[in-house]
C-alpha cells in the first residue's frame, strides 16, 4: 500500500480512505478530513457564530469529537456527519456566548421552524428527535429541487434570504413565501405521521 504524506492529501481523497485513516489512528486522518471538508466546516461555523476565532475553535473541537467517535462509528455519508457536528457545536457555542439572548440570523432561521418542529429537552425527546429526523428527511425527499435547495440552505446552512436569492435566482419575497408554504406543508406532514406539535 502506498503511504500518502500530508502533501499528497487532496480534496479528491475518498471518504472511505479518510475513515480508514481514523481507524488506523493515523496522524494523516485529521489533515485528510480538513483538506476535504475544512472549508465547508469553516463556512458553517462562521455563518452561525459570525466570529472567525470562535468558528476555528468549533471546527477544531469537531475534529477532536470525530477523532473520538471514529472508531467505532463509520459515518455514511461522512460529509453530513462532519457538518452536523460542526453546526451543533457552533450553535451550542453561540448560545453560551450570548447567554441565551437573541442573536441575529441563526435564531431567526430556527424560530421560523418553531411552529412545525417542537423543542427538545429530555431523554425521551432525544429518542423522539431521531424519529423526527427520519420524517423530516422523508418530507424533504418529496420537495422539488428548488424547494429542497431553499429548505436545506435556509435551515441547515442558515443562509440569508439574499444568499438564497443568489442560489435560486428567485426574489427574496418569493423565497419567503415558498419557505412559509414549505413549513406549513411540513407541519401537516408531521401531523399526518402522528407527531404532536
Amino acid at each position: 500500500m502506498e503511504t500518502k504524506g500530508k502533501s499528497a492529501l487532496s480534496e479528491s481523497i475518498d471518504d472511505t480512505r479518510i475513515i480508514e485513516l481514523f481507524f488506523a489512528r493515523s496522524e494523516d486522518a485529521v489533515p485528510a478530513l480538513s483538506t476535504k471538508y475544512g472549508a465547508g466546516c469553516m463556512r458553517i461555523a462562521q455563518k452561525v457564530l459570525n466570529n472567525a476565532q470562535d468558528a476555528e475553535e468549533c471546527v477544531n473541537d469537531a475534529y477532536l469529537r470525530i477523532w473520538q467517535d471514529i472508531p467505532p462509528k463509520r459515518p455514511n455519508p461522512l460529509a453530513a456527519y462532519v457538518f452536523r457536528i460542526v453546526r451543533n457545536l457552533s450553535i451550542n457555542r453561540l448560545e453560551r456566548n450570548t447567554a441565551k439572548k437573541r442573536a441575529g440570523g441563526v435564531y431567526l432561521c430556527l424560530d421560523e421552524l418553531r411552529d412545525c418542529v417542537p423543542s427538545l429537552h429530555s431523554v425521551e425527546d432525544t429518542v423522539f428527535a431521531k424519529e423526527l429526523s427520519v420524517y423530516i428527511d422523508s418530507f424533504i425527499d418529496t420537495l422539488n429541487y428548488t424547494n429542497r435547495l431553499l429548505f436545506v440552505r435556509r435551515y441547515w446552512y442558515l443562509d440569508s434570504f439574499a444568499e438564497l436569492s443568489r442560489y435560486s435566482g428567485l426574489g427574496e419575497g418569493a423565497i419567503r413565501t415558498r419557505l412559509s408554504r414549505i413549513r406549513n406543508d411540513l407541519k401537516k406532514y408531521l401531523e399526518r405521521k402522528g407527531l404532536e406539535l
